[in-house]
């Protein structure tokens, strides 16, 4: 049964309320990005005293911030954090029941882990996000698991809505958080991977992924970064 929007969870308030102005975040310049994504995103929200928007990076309190300080409403899911600890609580629950790492019949399909992490995760009725910042998690998730969140994501974010998504065009050299400081600048903070790299996904395969979306834009910057906006 969905949840009736009053009941949504993980909502994040400010340090001053969602009225209160968002208090200046201090930033170290050589991890300051300028983000054309972020501008574009935040002009699909909508008026801010009616938009949610779910953040699936790690929580970052600045990030908070600066969207109760406009008066958007934001979730949280640490998605990969959450999928490890997903992980270490299956494999320990299969090793308790004697199904270990050499009897892969008994162990679950993918496809089928990956469902039952995101029914878990990400219970929201339809439609219920003007907005999602996926970050570069894709980069780092399996196969079986992007699939589906792509096609979660699809379903709730509301028509007219949009979710960013950040793509490496090499294999990067630290995970890092990202922290929105204002409307056109994320900081990225370099610190220790929860799960390990996945792989460089190629444009075409990015788009395709993506297919159900109504459009796409990409902006590339002089890290060769690339920051895609797609829109419902």
């Amino acid at each position: 049964m969905l949840k009736p929007m009053g009941l949504l969870p993980k909502l994040r308030t400010g340090n001053g309320g969602a009225g209160a102005a968002a208090a200046p975040a201090h930033a170290n310049g050589e991890n300051l990005r300028p983000s054309n994504g972020l501008k574009e995103f935040l002009g699909h929200l909508g008026m801010p005293d009616n938009a949610r928007v779910l953040d699936l990076g790690p929580v970052s309190q600045a990030t908070v911030d600066f969207f109760t300080g406009q008066r958007y409403r934001i979730y949280s899911e640490d998605l990969l954090r959450a999928w490890q600890d997903f992980l270490a609580a299956e494999l320990a629950a299969l090793m308790a029941a004697g199904v270990g790492e050499k009897k892969e019949a008994e162990r679950p399909a993918p496809s089928e882990r990956a469902s039952r992490f995101l029914d878990a995760q990400l219970d929201y009725p339809e439609e219920s996000f003007h907005g999602v910042l996926a970050w570069d998690l894709i980069d780092y998730l399996p196969p079986e698991l992007v699939q589906l969140l792509v096609a979660r994501l699809h379903r709730l974010v509301r028509p007219g809505g949009a979710a960013l998504a950040i793509f490496h065009n090499r294999i990067p050299e630290r995970f890092h958080r990202y922290r929105v400081l204002n409307a056109a600048a994320v900081e990225y903070l370099p610190c220790a991977a929860p799960v390990p790299y996945g792989r460089v996904l190629p444009n075409r395969e990015i788009l395709n992924l993506f297919s159900k979306f109504r459009s796409s834009k990409s902006f590339v910057g002089r890290d060769q970064i690339r920051e895609v906006l797609f829109t419902r």
